[in-house]
Formats: structure tokens, C-alpha cells, sequence
């Protein structure tokens, strides 16, 4: 359930970075959102006695501020400058695939996957591929676009090991809104240099939407699930936001898809439900209300 309302938050935040970026510069959007997001994951994070855990966490909290959220936030808010945001959806799913990666290096050994998982790992790298390929090529921008966006899975996945190394016990409201205030602050100079003359109601309730829910909540919910689940199934939830995405960018932006997005999708559910065993990611009971 979790991993579904999730799934559809984020599928929504790409629909609206690109209608944010109407008015507002790359970093002034990453900056808002993860203030915002501060703001409200604060008070829950001290309604529930929370943030004493995050004493002598001041260097995890910062390393988590940069890999999970600034780098991947700026790289998909650049990204999406030259790409649909649809597009950027489905490409992000390189997220389970970049966890993969780590696992068979020195870097998270722990996380090392079965035969089966690896497979539908593998069968969800070939849809993104078959996305990139189709929907990217011929167009040099859209091309760096797509990089970027895929640098950005890379950031999640490294983000996702670090937090369950560095952060266990630690309420995930209360790291939450730690790594998203650290960020604001890391994001707040490049802000103010590109901050904008004006903007319309519907960019500002873009940005709105993006920071309370598609940052706050969702970031809330998914810090829970790598508590519950472990970043490797956690991770997951990349393989079920594409659909939110497309259907979302379809419907509100008008933007075009093709059978070969329609093809790479499929495959990177079917990769979805190899690398979870061939069935949901199991729930275990959770350590949070």
C-alpha cells in the first residue's frame, strides 16, 4: 500500500517540475521543495520525540543531503529542461538497477541479489534502454537530458544503502526533514542568484505541490520503507512510478508517447516483478505509525 501511494506521489513530481520550470530556474525549484518539505516534516518529526536521534549524525546527515536529494533533484530538474517529464519518470526506474550495480561491489555486498532478482533487473535495463533508444535519439540535449536523469537513479541508489548504514533507529521523519532542511540550506545561495522576477499561479502551486507532498510525504514514506525493507525492495518503487508518470504527463501536459514506450515500460514492470522473487516485495511489520 505504502509503495503505491508512494509510486503515484512521485509519478506526479515530474508533471510538476516541468511546470514549475516555466517560471523558475533548476536550483531555485530544488531549493523550495526541500524547504518546504523541512517545514513540514519538522513537526512531525518533533511531535514524535524524534530529533535527539540525530545527535552525532551531523556528517551522515550532510552526505545524505548531497547524494539522495541535492545531486539526484538538480540532475532531474536539469534533465527535465530537455525531456519529457514522462520520459524523465520512466528513467528514473534506473534507480533498482544502480542498486543492483553496488551489490556486486565492494561498496554494499549485503545487498547482493539471487539469481531471479538479477534477471528482472537485468530485463528492467533493457526496457530503459529501449526508452533511451527510442524516445532520445537524434537529439543531443534530449540525449544529456537522459543522462542526467540516469545519474540521478545512481544518487537514490548509493542514498538508499547509506541511509540504512548511517541512520539506523533514527525515526524517518526525523531524517527526513534533516537531510531536506541540510539541503535547502546547500541549495539556498545558488537560489538566491537565480531567483525569479515573477511567476503564475500555476507554477507556484507546482512548486507547492512538489515540497508538501511529492517531497515531504513521499521522502517520509520512502525513509520508512528502507527501514521496513531494506534499499534493495525499497528501491522498487522506481519500477511502479513510470506509469504514474506517463499517464500524469499525458494528461495534464498532452505530451506524446510511443509503442516503444509503451514496450519499455511493460518490461520494466515484468523487471519489477522478477527482481521482488516473482511477487510484491513482502511487508514486515513496521517500526513507525
Amino acid at each position: 500500500m505504502l509503495m503505491a501511494v508512494l509510486a503515484a506521489t512521485w509519478g506526479a513530481s515530474y508533471v510538476l517540475i516541468k511546470i514549475g520550470l516555466r517560471d523558475f530556474s533548476a536550483p531555485f525549484l530544488v531549493f523550495a521543495r526541500t524547504l518546504l518539505a523541512a517545514l513540514v516534516l519538522l513537526p512531525v518529526a518533533f511531535h514524535r520525540n524524534a530529533l535527539g536521534a540525530l545527535r552525532g549524525r551531523g556528517t551522515s546527515i550532510w552526505l545524505l543531503a548531497i547524494l539522495q536529494v541535492v545531486v539526484p533533484f538538480l540532475l532531474i530538474t536539469v534533465g527535465e529542461e530537455w525531456i519529457p517529464s514522462a520520459l524523465a519518470g520512466i528513467l528514473v526506474a534506473s534507480a533498482p538497477i544502480w542498486v543492483a550495480v553496488l551489490a556486486f561491489t565492494p561498496y554494499a555486498p549485503g545487498e547482493r541479489l539471487g539469481q531471479v532478482a538479477t534477471a528482472g533487473l537485468g530485463l528492467g535495463m533493457v526496457g530503459v534502454a529501449l526508452l533511451f533508444g527510442v524516445d532520445l535519439s537524434g537529439d543531443g540535449l534530449a540525449v544529456l537530458g537522459g543522462v542526467f536523469v540516469l545519474l540521478a537513479g545512481l544518487g537514490y541508489a548509493a542514498g538508499g544503502i547509506e541511509f540504512k548504514r548511517r541512520m539506523a533507529g533514527v525515526d524517518p521523519a526525523a531524517a527526513a526533514a534533516a537531510t531536506m532542511g541540510a539541503s535547502a540550506l546547500l541549495t539556498l545561495p545558488a537560489a538566491v542568484v537565480t531567483f525569479p522576477a515573477g511567476a503564475d499561479a500555476d507554477s507556484l502551486a507546482a512548486v507547492l505541490g512538489l515540497g508538501v507532498v511529492g517531497t515531504g510525504a513521499a521522502f517520509l514514506i520512502f525513509y520508512g520503507l528502507i527501514a521496513d525493507i531494506g534499499p534493495s525492495k525499497a528501491s522498487l518503487v522506481a519500477y511502479l512510478t513510470p506509469g504514474f508518470a506517463v499517464g500524469y504527463g499525458v494528461a495534464a501536459l498532452g505530451e506524446s508517447v510511443t509503442a516503444g514506450t509503451f514496450a519499455g515500460l511493460a518490461l520494466i514492470l515484468g523487471g519489477s516483478y522478477l527482481a521482488a522473487g516473482g511477487r510484491l516485495p513482502a511487508r514486515r511489520a513496521a517500526a513507525y505509525s
